[in-house]
């Protein structure tokens, strides 16, 4: 008999939580699982699925005004329902709750609603209850996190944001990440006037540079403002709006204010303190290939490591977490670099691989080739919106190193350009393969011009 009361103590039921867990009883392994807020974590309830059911929804204001090009009229305006579209949310993401939890009692994971706290390297406190594990895994995700100024109270955090009970006619948001252009794009769609505040000089840095100019072109055109170099200094409420102070001297009158400002590990009441972990310079765990914390029986994945911040990459930590911990001991290393992911912002943005900029600081010779035009869909639709498609090419092998999009259902067309740019593929490959027409993907495989070198 083991002398403790489980195997493994999950400490946070989000995706790469509930996965480690389930996937772990499933091989026989006696596993508890804590979660003080919502199965699924926030990538349920307050992230990827909510985010995306929004922008669905602010995608139609764009497709009511192409319609008209392809003959479709309407007898009125049509008009959008914010109570509708929020308690709708609101059932499926119960539905999902649901779903996770059947998961979670199906694999015969005990499931303890509270907050976890650590009490030493095998002990865990929760609702008065001492729990023994031979193993804790710590997959307690993120939290909002806002810089101080005057007025901050009255400011949203990405938490908040999708059950407002009323729709604000005047949007700002504070920030220049994924949550905050997506959710400027959002509001935008749905029909609020949205300014966006960012304290550089230009939105999603990290990015490819040439595709974060040709999203704020594109952004512009939608009518979102932008003010960037500039930040909020003060915020004051006067009845039912909020008067807002910029870094530059700019004032904004509006309804509803987001911060999206960045997030960080969600360690408060954990107990921490209690046990000798060391940690990385941004305060996130250091691990090692093992997913071992400097404390060998305290393990870590997801946000609160090091390594993209996505759900699929904690999803992926937590199958080969279990494979190293309770499977045949080894397994091969994700490959962080060839990750892919999008930005639902209008329009979407997706990439996969280097950047031109990184591309360039790695090889000593790179080839660049990139198309911007009109889809097909507008030269009847009117709308100005167009394409860009971007391939980064390393010169003296020909190899793929990066793939980038700007346009309709980006998102979803670089899932397929990810396994090319992971296995390596040459642009002799991609210049090989035939075309779906009429299709906006084709333009991946017939480009043939370099841009540049």
């Amino acid at each position: 008999m083991s002398q403790y009361d489980v195997d493994l103590f999950v400490i946070g039921a989000g995706s790469g939580g509930v996965r480690a867990a389930r996937t772990a009883a499933g091989r026989g392994v006696r596993v508890a699982i804590a979660e003080d807020r919502y199965l699924g974590g926030t990538c349920v309830n307050v992230g990827c699925v909510p985010k995306k059911l929004y922008s669905y929804a602010a995608h139609f204001h764009d497709a009511f005004e192409d319609s008209q090009g392809f003959g479709w009229h309407f007898d009125s305006a049509p008009r959008f329902e914010w109570s509708k579209l929020r308690d709708n949310k609101k059932a499926e993401i119960s539905r999902l709750n649901g779903i996770y939890e059947k998961l979670l009692t199906n694999a015969g994971v005990e499931l303890i609603q509270g907050r976890a706290e650590i009490v030493d390297e095998h002990m865990i406190a929760i609702n008065g209850r001492h729990v023994s594990a031979e193993k804790i895994l710590i997959a307690t995700g993120g939290t909002p996190w806002m810089p101080e100024f005057e007025g901050r109270e009255h400011v949203l955090s990405s938490d908040q944001i999708f059950d407002l009970p009323a729709f604000p006619k005047r949007f700002l948001v504070m920030g220049g990440g994924y949550i905050a252009v997506e959710f400027a794009s959002i509001f935008n769609g749905l029909g609020a006037e949205t300014h966006l505040a960012y304290r550089g000089p230009l939105f999603l840095r990290g990015f490819d540079n040439e595709l974060r100019d040709f999203i704020r072109d594109e952004m512009l055109k939608k009518g979102v403002n932008l003010h960037f170099e500039s930040t909020i200094s003060r915020v004051e409420k006067r009845n039912d709006v909020y008067d807002v102070e910029l870094s530059n001297g700019e004032t904004l009158e509006v309804d509803a204010i987001l911060g999206a400002t960045g997030r960080r590990p969600r360690f408060e009441g954990l107990g921490l303190e209690n046990v000798e972990v060391e940690r990385e310079f941004d305060g996130k765990l250091k691990i090692d290939d093992r997913y071992q914390t400097s404390v060998p029986s305290i393990l870590a994945l997801g946000d609160i490591i090091e390594g993209p911040e996505l759900t699929p990459v904690a999803l992926e930590e937590a199958m080969r977490l279990v494979e190293l911990h309770y499977g045949s001991g080894s397994a091969d290393p994700i490959d962080y670099d060839s990750v892919a992911t999008a930005v639902f912002c209008h329009p979407n943005m997706g990439t996969v691989g280097l950047t031109e900029e990184q591309a360039r600081e790695k090889h000593d010779s790179i080839r660049v080739y990139t198309t911007d035009f009109k889809p097909m869909r507008h030269t009847l639709s009117g709308s100005d919106e167009r394409c860009l498609m971007k391939l980064v090419v390393d010169d003296s092998t020909d190899r793929v190193l990066g793939a980038h999009m700007v346009g309709e259902e980006a998102g979803e067309l670089i899932q397929g350009l990810a396994i090319a740019v992971r296995a390596g593929l040459t642009k002799r490959d991609f210049d090989a393969t035939i075309g779906v027409h009429p299709t906006s993907a084709e333009e991946f495989v017939t480009l043939r011009n370099v841009t540049r070198t």
